[in-house]
């Protein structure tokens, strides 16, 4: 058996130590709760991933890694891209976005940290990137705060240094969205970017009039205003509403980003490391959106994005939320509203075990 060849697979679920319930425009979230997946290799060397699961679908991902289990037994875990291809077939039948995909997010960030402490080395410097502090925003804003949550949430982040809040929007209480972007500007001041997120839960009408009614609140940028297969709409907002609009988390693959670029309706591309399967696909995404002159801004997988962002030319900053931080060996150092990549091999930090629980 080759020194690199996967031995053992194991799957865990974890719980935020932040966890509470909230709720954004199209959903209600009781918990925060990830999947992690951990390797063993032949040569001793473990890796380990994490996947933002929330309560969704539990049967459903757990029956994908039980079947990702038997199939990576004995794969060398430095030939991510026979991985990627040999799973992708595996999965062709029953399809091979949704649970499958992340599935093979999971086993494709647990191979990269093995990977990477085999040879030493951080997973940026494999991948050839240059170390560099990163900036990030401070997430959060759920409709389901009060107001004083709300203000409490966006004035914290100001106070630890970040240049940039992002708020829910897509309340079903007339004006309400309005109010409440005021309150964070009145919170925060003029020098603290704000930015609007609806999570799919708007009209291309209603988005329309959203951004224009925030026009003075001085929106950096408008994310996910409408459902992300409304290719045509997101071209319509982004030639009328005059705030830049930014999308990608939902996707499975680099369709939705070649149909919005084509159509000129796109701004900020959010690539989703899990949903799009692996570090390949999140770096050709990248590179898609380099040709177009689009820049990345990451969905929420901060400590795996930092590295990774050090590895492009087009990065604009990652997603921050402190969720895993209390729960991690090694927090990543978010300073003055920069994040530093990890020195050490591989990702650079693992969920403890404390922190685990059978799947």
């Amino acid at each position: 058996m080759s020194p690199t060849a996967i031995r053992d697979v194991r799957f865990f679920t974890a719980r935020s130590a932040l966890s509470r319930p909230i709720a954004d425009a199209t959903h209600a979230i009781p918990e925060i709760r990830f999947v992690v997946a951990g390797v063993a290799l032949a040569n001793g060397v473990t890796g380990q991933s994490h996947l933002l699961a929330f309560h969704y679908s539990r049967h459903a991902i757990a029956g994908a890694c039980r079947d990702l289990e038997a199939f990576l037994r004995g794969r060398d875990a430095c030939d991510t891209e026979a991985v990627i291809r040999d799973w992708d077939a595996e999965s062709e039948y029953f399809g091979q976005a949704g649970v499958n995909r992340w599935a093979l997010g999971l086993a494709n960030l647990a191979m990269w940290d093995a990977r990477g402490k085999t040879l030493g080395q951080p997973v940026w410097r494999l991948l050839g990137g240059q170390a560099r502090p990163v900036p990030v925003y401070g997430s959060g804003g759920w409709l389901s705060y009060s107001d004083a949550e709300l203000v409490d949430e966006v004035r914290g982040y100001a106070r630890r240094g970040f240049a940039a809040v992002k708020v829910k929007v897509g309340s079903k209480e007339p004006g309400r969205d309005l109010e409440r972007l005021a309150r964070v500007r009145a919170a925060i001041g003029p020098h603290v970017r704000v930015m609007m997120d609806a999570n799919q839960g708007m009209s291309v009408d209603a988005a329309l009039d959203l951004a224009l009614a925030a026009w003075t609140l001085d929106i950096a940028w408008f994310e996910e205003p409408i459902d992300h297969r409304d290719f045509d709409g997101y071209a319509s907002l982004r030639s009328q509403a005059g705030i830049p609009i930014a999308m990608g988390e939902r996707e499975y693959d680099l369709v939705p980003l070649r149909e919005l670029a084509r159509r000129n309706a796109i701004d900020l591309w959010q690539p989703d490391l899990l949903r799009l399967g692996s570090v390949e696909a999140w770096r050709a995404s990248a590179a898609l959106a380099q040709s177009h002159g689009i820049p990345v801004l990451p969905h929420y997988y901060r400590d795996y994005d930092v590295p990774l962002l050090c590895t492009i030319g087009n990065g604009a900053g990652a997603e921050s939320f402190d969720w895993i931080d209390a729960i991690v060996d090694r927090p990543l150092r978010v300073e003055g509203g920069v994040a530093y990549p990890r020195d050490e091999a591989g990702w650079g930090f693992a969920i403890r075990d404390d922190a685990l629980s059978p799947l």
